[in-house]
This record gives C-alpha cells, sequence and structure tokens, in this order.
C-alpha cells in the first residue's frame, strides 16, 4: 500500500506541475518580450522576475534536496533581474527546469518521500518539499496569469473546451 500511496502522490504532483507549464505557456503566448519585464508597480515583480523565482525555488527544492545535490540558488538574482532573457528563452529555462524537477520527482521511492531535509531553513519531508513545488508553482502562475490578462484584458482559456459544470458522480 505505501509504494501504490508514493507512485499515486507522485502522479498528481506531476500532473499539476504540467498544468501549471501549460498556463504559464499560453499566458506567455500573449505577451512580448517587453510585457515580460514590465512591473505592475514597485513593489512588484516582472513575469520574467517570477519565471527566474520560479525555476530557481524549483531546483532548490525539488532537484537539489531530493537528489542531494548542491544548492547553487542565487535568490536576490532572481528579483535583481530586469531583463536579459526573451520570452522563449524563460520559457525553455522553465520548462527544462519543470523537466528535471519531474524526472527527479519520479524517481523518488517511499523512503524518500518520508526522509526529512533541511530545505531554505525548514525542515521538510520529500513530500513536504513536493507539496510546496507544486503550490509554490501554482501561486505564481496565478500570478502571472492575473498580469497577463490585465496587461492584455483578455481571458487566456485555461479551460478552452472542458465543461466545467459537471457535477461530481
Amino acid at each position: 500500500m505505501t509504494d501504490q500511496l508514493a507512485t499515486e502522490f507522485k502522479e498528481q504532483a506531476l500532473f499539476r506541475l504540467d498544468e501549471s507549464t501549460r498556463m504559464v505557456c499560453k499566458a506567455f503566448a500573449e505577451l512580448t518580450d517587453t510585457d515580460v519585464w514590465k512591473r505592475p508597480n514597485a513593489a512588484s515583480n516582472s513575469m520574467g522576475n517570477l519565471i527566474l523565482h520560479l525555476c530557481g525555488n524549483i531546483t532548490q527544492y525539488a532537484i537539489a534536496s531530493l537528489s542531494n545535490s548542491p544548492d547553487q540558488r542565487q535568490r536576490d538574482a532572481e528579483f535583481a533581474a530586469r531583463d536579459g532573457h526573451s520570452k522563449t528563452e524563460l520559457l525553455q529555462l522553465l520548462e527544462t527546469t519543470v523537466a528535471k524537477a519531474k524526472a527527479t520527482i519520479a524517481s523518488q521511492d517511499a523512503n524518500s518521500l518520508l526522509a526529512v531535509r533541511s530545505v531554505q531553513g525548514f525542515s521538510l519531508s520529500g513530500i513536504g518539499i513536493i507539496l510546496h513545488v507544486v503550490e509554490h508553482y501554482s501561486y505564481h502562475t496565478g500570478q502571472i496569469a492575473f498580469w497577463t490578462k490585465q496587461l492584455k484584458n483578455k481571458d487566456l482559456g485555461f479551460y478552452d473546451g472542458m465543461d466545467l459544470n459537471v457535477k461530481n458522480t
């Protein structure tokens, strides 16, 4: 039963990572290279910063900690950037990072999912690390979607073609 739970947990996490990637790609399809570096105000980050931040966070948590690799993250640089990457480059970086994270997550066994590690000053099990990565990615995906809708005054159609009014059975 433990192996089945571990497998189901990992499959659901991978599904959610793919879902966020799909949504970010749809949002970025509406943007120009200039748009991705716009900031709504001085207290906010650009979508470019959010992508760099997601890549840093996903690498630190899902890749480095779960594979016991060195943590090389430079968090402050993620927010300091004002340009330097096109939207295509940012998406490639994100997709590559998420693919590595997915492979690392998929390789975890039940014992690894329960093992506690120290990440960014927090003591988290493998499950806790994966939950953090999924929810953190989702959170910033929502910010990217919101900012894109603000800039373009357009519905992003994340669920076009799906009937979301279907009742539970």
